[in-house]
């Protein structure tokens, strides 16, 4: 399980984030229906900006693997960030 926690001046939460749902996360993204919408939304914004950039293909097969390999590290601290105004983010699995 994932735990992300958000520390600022008056609020401290943490959400627990298990793997299942990032299991569910990478099915959707990979899916050919989102791909194709996400290809439509960035089109419209890159030909406003003028920039010429195609979204690349998001293989499911390839991100299994490294949600298996994460499970297999639990404990270690992946983002610790803390800004100015003493906000902090930590990502632990």
């Amino acid at each position: 399980m994932m735990h992300i926690k958000v520390k600022a001046k008056d609020v401290r939460f943490t959400i627990p984030i298990p793997y299942a749902f990032l299991d569910i996360g990478i099915s959707i993204l990979s899916s050919k229906i989102f791909q194709q919408h996400a290809n439509k939304w960035a089109k419209k914004y890159f030909e406003r900006k003028k920039l010429d950039f195609t979204l690349p293909l998001i293989d499911k097969k390839t991100l299994k693997p490294i949600i298996e390999e994460l499970k297999n590290h639990k404990g270690v601290l992946m983002v610790d960030v803390k800004a100015n105004d003493d906000t902090e983010v930590k990502v632990r699995l």
